[in-house]
């Protein structure tokens, strides 16, 4: 019986060649959309799940009370991992990290310059990266010992064997190979090139043994936490919560609460509102596991629509077999059979149409998705999406044909195809609404992008280069700045230990006139040397900049106003600041520029004279790019022959803050534009059945007088009503999640009616070049060639 039933369809397929493939195409790609938005999420969703034993790892945070605003941090004290690895029975583990962009790797004539970091003796037994070469229990023991990446080690030492071999860090210190890991996988929230431990940096830097036992205020670490076995964070959370308050009753240690994120959360929840990890790109990852089940649901629409609509064709079928003994059931197999082989074919198209897409969506996304072909798991979940797409497609027109009544059909006394126009229209309606939603949605963000893009940053970032500073130019700093000025290829030079886009360190100040007793204030710090608001493009509004070369402004900070407004400085010229035991005066006050968010107010921020590890300067206006780049290789060069030359420019930092929203952007844009294609697909093939069934109806009123416009008309304005009612459904909805969207961000657009005007304005024209072919085709017809048969 089966094996019949897809004969039928099979034949049914062949014999209506231009409605299957209406069909098959649309559903397959909204099939190939909903699998290819599931891979992604997929993908997101097994973030740093390849370690073994993730469940049990942390990392430590900290909940700062800013006068009732509750700030999270990542960076923490030296002094906490010492309590909490000696305090904390429950914790298996604590590994220290410190991050390391500017530091070189050399072996004979190779030089690299890639990301690395410095972490404690246990970090790679907790972090169980695959190694290819090496003992992890021991690989971070020697302080002089260093860690490669496959990649890495392949860099310095081609195909030769790196282990025990000698790897010159900084042009400074020779550390010996103990491991090689396995390439780091690209879904893993840890990237690095090498790890170098912990313990080395307590070699040269006498002060970091003291910061185990200094202050909790010393935040400018990581820590990473392993929970023993069978213990979960519940249980450890209340212990840990007050701990800095246990040991110390400092401002600081009163204002802050140590808490916990598990590894499996680092990458989707980055947001914290209140002290608790509640949003991040896992809105974003929710947001479009919605877009992709609505894509499959307009797709599967539009079968139903078809199906039911060609509903005459199929009616004498119908009653033949119900006249010769078929039960209703039966028919509703059949149909379903039907249903099932025309999405297994579809669904064999979408995995062609995602094998096509895939590369150009990695590189839109950064990610390394494939299909996983060989997975049996993979393979279920396609089954069920197969047979649940087809009931979801099939259900509808399945019941609907086999409830005719076989007399009546069979009589030619029932207008089937207008029984169900009312249940066709609802659903052309749900369709269009998704789809205009999502064109609103992608009209909405590009002009939130462009609104920040546009915001007056308060300082200038065209032509603005930044390169780290390292062990060779540190010492050579002051003649490297007069070299490039001499040079002309540069106009200004500074120095700072944050990049201009950024502001790496944040602290809390201990005192300043007015303070109410118990009040914090967490600022971020820069330590900037001369010419760095001239080198920026940064406006003074009031007192004066640091001296070049002076030592005497060491003891002087400038705020900028956002600062001043929050320590409630009326007068703020020459007030005093004490900031961890030191105290400064106040010498000047700079505007307002944003280094963090392009979306947020601009931070409270404190500068204090001393530089840093960036240095940054200024191209001269009138050089051309790759002549600046030649000449400053080779002054580089000169102070530096230990380390390659490299160097960024600002302006392209700064867009990369964007690169989240241009990412989600482009992705509503191009499934909202796959929405509006599989909707016009349906509402092509539903045109073309209204101007069949009135084929006759055009050919009396071409008789009669009519001309092709009044034709065109006629079959066009019932679908024109259709989406303006979809646009007037989409557009209260788009707006409530939209608005909820714009107030993650302190500087946004306000939705006014020219998005959803733009919007409808542009559903509509798409509507009217999808169903005006098949409508003027109708018009233009020889009146004669459809009545003839009357």
């Amino acid at each position: 019986m089966i094996k019949n039933y897809l004969k039928i369809a099979w034949r049914n397929i062949l014999s209506n060649k231009v409605y299957s493939a209406l069909n098959i195409v649309g559903l397959a790609a909204g099939m190939a959309v909903a699998l290819l938005i599931g891979l992604w999420v997929q993908y997101e969703y097994a973030f740093d799940k390849f370690l073994p034993g993730y469940q049990q790892l942390f990392q430590v945070r900290r909940n700062f009370n800013s006068n009732g605003d509750t700030l999270t941090f990542g960076s923490t004290s030296l002094k906490l991992a010492d309590v909490l690895r000696h305090n904390i029975p429950e914790i298996e583990r604590v590994a220290e990290a410190d991050w390391m962009t500017n530091h070189g790797l050399m072996v004979g004539d190779k030089k690299l310059y890639p990301i690395g970091i410095m972490a404690g003796g246990d970090f790679l037994k907790m972090f169980q990266f695959p190694m290819n070469t090496g003992n992890r229990d021991v690989a971070l023991n020697d302080p002089y010992s260093i860690v490669l990446t496959e990649s890495t080690a392949k860099a310095l030492f081609a195909n030769a064997d790196p282990l025990n071999k000698i790897v010159r860090v900084d042009n400074s210190y020779n550390l010996r190979v103990t491991g090689v890991l396995k390439h780091i996988p690209a879904n893993s929230s840890l990237q690095f090139s090498f790890i170098i431990p912990f313990s080395l940096m307590e070699q040269y830097d006498k002060s970091i043994k003291k910061l185990y036992a200094g202050s909790f205020a010393d935040n400018g670490y990581q820590l990473f936490a392993q929970l023993r076995p069978g213990i979960t964070y519940a249980q450890l959370a209340p212990k840990i919560k007050n701990i800095e308050k246990s040991e110390t009753s400092s401002v600081n240690a009163m204002n802050s609460n140590v808490i916990m994120q598990p590894l499996k959360d680092w990458h989707l929840y980055t947001g914290y509102k209140n002290g608790k990890a509640t949003d991040g790109f896992i809105e974003y990852v929710r947001i479009f596991s919605i877009i992709g089940a609505l894509v499959l649901v307009i797709a599967c629409i539009n079968f139903i629509n078809l199906a039911t609509a060609r509903s005459e064709k199929r009616a004498k079928e119908v009653g033949v077999r119900k006249a010769v003994g078929s039960q209703r059931k039966d028919l509703i197999f059949q149909f379903l059979i039907e249903s099932a082989l025309v999405t297994f074919i579809s669904f064999l198209f979408s995995l062609l149409f995602v094998q096509l897409a895939l590369p150009a969506f990695n590189t839109l996304t950064g990610t390394l998705i494939t299909v996983p072909y060989s997975n049996f798991t993979f393979w279920m979940v396609m089954l069920g999406c197969v047979l649940t797409t087809a009931l979801l497609a099939g259900s509808r027109p399945a019941f609907y044909l086999s409830s005719f009544n076989p007399v009546k059909v069979l009589k030619g006394t029932i207008q089937v195809g207008r029984s169900a126009s009312a249940s066709r229209k609802i659903l052309v309606v749900i369709q269009f609404s998704c789809s205009i939603a999502l064109i609103i949605s992608t009209v909405v963000i590009y002009r939130q992008i462009e609104y920040a893009r546009d915001r007056p940053t308060g300082y200038q970032m065209s032509h603005l280069m930044t390169t780290n500073m390292n062990d060779d130019l540190t010492p050579h700093y002051r003649a490297l700045k007069n070299e490039l000025l001499q040079s002309g290829i540069v106009q200004s030079v500074t120095s700072a230990n944050s990049p201009a886009t950024d502001v790496n360190g944040h602290m809390n100040l201990d005192y300043w006139q007015g303070k109410i007793p118990g009040e914090t204030v967490e600022m971020g710090v820069i330590t900037v040397s001369g010419d760095y608001f001239k080198t920026l493009g940064m406006k003074m509004k009031l007192g004066r900049d640091f001296m070049v070369n002076s030592r005497s402004d060491t003891a002087n900070a400038i705020f900028n106003e956002t600062a001043i407004k929050r320590l409630r400085l009326k007068d703020p010229l020459n007030q005093i600041v004490k900031k961890n035991g030191r105290q400064f005066r106040v010498i000047g006050v700079v505007k307002d520029a944003l280094m963090n968010s392009p979306f947020g107010a601009a931070d409270p921020t404190m500068f204090q004279y001393g530089g840093g590890d960036y240095l940054i300067y200024r191209l001269s206006p009138n050089i051309k790019i790759h002549l600046a780049i030649e000449g400053l290789t080779r002054i580089f060069n000169k102070y530096s022959p230990s380390f390659p030359f490299q160097y960024w420019f600002e302006d392209e930092e700064y867009n990369h803050k964007f690169s989240e929203e241009v990412l989600i952007g482009k992705l509503s844009g191009i499934f909202a534009a796959l929405a509006i294609m599989i909707s016009c697909l349906g509402l092509f093939g539903l045109a073309a059945y209204v101007a069949e069934q009135r084929t006759k109806e055009i050919g009396i009123r071409k008789v009669l007088g009519a001309t092709v416009a009044q034709v065109w008309l006629l079959l066009s304005k019932d679908f024109i009503v259709l989406i303006v009612i979809s646009c007037i459904i989409a557009s209260p909805i788009a707006f409530y999640f939209l608005q909820n969207w714009l107030l993650k961000y302190d500087y946004h657009i306000k939705i006014g009616p020219g998005v959803f005007i733009v919007s409808a304005i542009g559903a509509i024209l798409i509507t009217l070049v999808t169903i005006s072919f098949q409508a003027i085709k109708a018009a233009l017809m020889n009146p004669v060639k459809s009545l003839k048969s009357e």
